[in-house]
C-alpha cells in the first residue's frame, strides 16, 4: 500500500509543504535541493529579480540538460559503462600484478 509522505521543503528561502509517495521521498529532497542550487547560481549569476523570473529560468535551464540527456547530446550511459569496465579491467590487473609480485 502506497502512503504519501508530507514533505517541507525549502527552496530560495521559502518553505514549501509537498506530498509524496513514501518511495519517491528521496527523490523529491534530492530535486528540491537541485533546484534551490539551480535557482540560487541563475539568480546570482544572471542578475535577475523576482522569484517568479528566476524559476522560469531555472525551468528552462533544467528543462534544456534533460532534452540534451534524452537527444543524446548530454551524458551517455553506455560509454559511461564501457570507461567503468575499462577502469576496472586495470584496476584488476594492477591488483594481480601486485598479489603476483610483493615487495
Amino acid at each position: 500500500m502506497n502512503t504519501d509522505n508530507v514533505v517541507d521543503i525549502t527552496i530560495m528561502g521559502r518553505e514549501f509543504r509537498i506530498s509524496c509517495p513514501h518511495e519517491e521521498y528521496e527523490q523529491l529532497l534530492f530535486a528540491s535541493s537541485y533546484l534551490d542550487e539551480k535557482m540560487r547560481k541563475i539568480s546570482a549569476e544572471r542578475n535577475i529579480i523576482g522569484s517568479e523570473r528566476v524559476a522560469i529560468a531555472a525551468a528552462l535551464s533544467i528543462t534544456h540538460e534533460l532534452l540534451m540527456l534524452q537527444t543524446g547530446s548530454g551524458f551517455d550511459m553506455n560509454e559511461f559503462k564501457r570507461r567503468i569496465g575499462r577502469i576496472e579491467g586495470k584496476l584488476d590487473d594492477v591488483l594481480a600484478n601486485e598479489e603476483s609480485n610483493p615487495n
